[in-house]
């Protein structure tokens, strides 16, 4: 078995590929400010191998090269991030205070 991922832009998508088959992908929200996951798939045929872990890894790291917070709206992505503390820095904090 041969794991990669890549981007797909034009998808706005992390994709993992298992030899020539799609096996998951993680969605994104990018602009100059801050990168959102909102959703992940793994095909079932995949689950248990490491599918998620490695799209989670691969955007997250994607997220720290272009210097972007991070809000994980993916249970999934959120998750890994919380079990990774290597990767909590990265988590976005809205510090914005509205008062009367």
């Amino acid at each position: 078995m041969t794991l990669s991922v890549r981007d797909a832009a034009d998808r706005n998508r992390f994709e993992a590929w298992v030899d020539d088959q799609l096996a998951g992908f993680a969605e994104y929200l990018r602009s100059d400010n801050l990168v959102v996951y909102p959703h992940t798939v793994v095909e079932p045929a995949f689950e248990g191998q490491g599918i998620g872990s490695a799209l989670a890894r691969a955007a997250l790291d994607d997220a720290r090269e272009r210097d972007l917070p991070v809000l994980a709206t993916c249970p999934f992505i959120k998750g890994w991030m919380l079990r990774h503390p290597e990767y909590t820095d990265l988590a976005y904090e809205n510090r914005s205070r509205v008062a009367d």
